[in-house]
């Protein structure tokens, strides 16, 4: 009797060694986004929710809300996340060494997955102000974004282009999720913000007392910025998604860049292959997810990138037909 309960006991141990094992190879991933408010932490909780809907896959993702584009980038390269949603010009700067990897060199482990929606770089301005463009922000109190996020760059870029710089302004540096309040409050004049549309910041800043209007970002000073840049592309933003904006148009013209998935070298090819099939498998589903997609086709995804493509994703687009659609210059040897 004993020698059956040793033996019962020790099937059990191994079973339960076994079942660890196979536990064990879950793969868990963590996806780096932004402000909970913003069209990034929607993003990446569709994608996750998409890989975590198919077992077979072996993968577990998670969303993390972060500060945007800087950090993301940089925790990919670190370890810290194994994806991150950047905006395109943040992905150039990284991989060439630019901006805030000047001193750091090239990131060259930093990886490309695929783009995602469009996003216009929005001035949110109080009526009472009397800004109607950019030349107006001279002596005004305005939030140029939060260190660590694109936003940053953008509005110092936007800001240079027109001949002006953050001593000419009375500038803040706070997160896109507290502009809105402020503005509202009388506390600053206007905010830049990047971002795809429509955006419940945005919402949030035109609904108030304050009457608020979407100022346009256009002229010969943007033409220089987009020959310069090549990062940058014009762009629309439908102020009639806005009803409670002072606009008195259905759009207004400005410039912008694109949102970006991005991944390190050092992540593995399966895990970069499920996700990027499960979102082009299931592409019509995942533009239902979001207004802000309901512009994308698979082309569109494949623009704007301009790290290499990790091989996981190179997979896929090869499996799919779509490798003629890449720069080949982002396909390493």
């Amino acid at each position: 009797m004993k020698k059956v309960l040793l033996f019962t006991l020790m099937v059990a141990l191994i079973a339960g060694a076994a079942f660890a094992k196979g536990g064990s190879e879950t793969k868990f991933v963590t996806i780096g986004t932004g402000g909970v408010t913003g069209v990034y932490y929607p993003t990446g909780g569709a994608i996750s929710r998409m890989v975590n809907a198919k077992p077979e896959y072996g993968i577990r993702a998670t969303v993390e809300s972060t500060g945007g584009s800087v950090f993301n980038i940089n925790a990919v390269l670190s370890g810290d996340l194994d994806f991150g949603i950047a905006q395109s010009d943040r992905q150039y700067q990284a991989y060439n060494g630019l901006a805030e990897w000047s001193e750091m060199g090239a990131q060259e482990d930093l990886r490309a997955v695929f783009s995602i929606h469009p996003e216009s770089i929005t001035l949110m301005a109080s009526v009472d102000s009397g800004i109607k463009g950019i030349a107006d922000l001279a002596g005004k109190r305005v939030n140029i974004g939060n260190p660590g996020s694109g936003n940053l760059q953008n509005s110092l870029d936007v800001l240079a282009a027109f001949g002006l710089s953050e001593a000419d302004i009375k500038a803040e540096q706070v997160k896109a999720v507290e502009a809105p309040g402020l503005l509202q409050d009388g506390r600053i004049d206007a905010f830049f913000y990047t971002v795809g549309h429509p955006n419940g910041n945005i919402m949030e800043a035109t609904s108030g007392r304050v009457r608020v209007k979407i100022v346009p970002i256009e002229g010969p000073e943007v033409d220089a910025l987009l020959s310069q840049y090549s990062y940058y592309a014009a762009s629309r933003i439908p102020a009639s998604l806005y009803s409670s904006a002072a606009n008195d148009t259905p759009f207004v013209n400005s410039v912008g860049v694109k949102a970006t998935f991005v991944t390190s070298a050092n992540v593995s090819d399966d895990v970069v292959y499920a996700i990027t099939k499960e979102v082009f498998d299931n592409f019509d589903a995942f533009k239902a997810l979001h207004p802000a997609y309901q512009v994308l086709t698979p082309e569109d995804m494949l623009t704007g990138l301009s790290a290499p493509i990790h091989p996981g994703a190179l997979k896929y687009y090869e499996e799919a037909g779509m490798i003629d659609l890449i720069n080949p210059a982002l396909i390493l040897d």
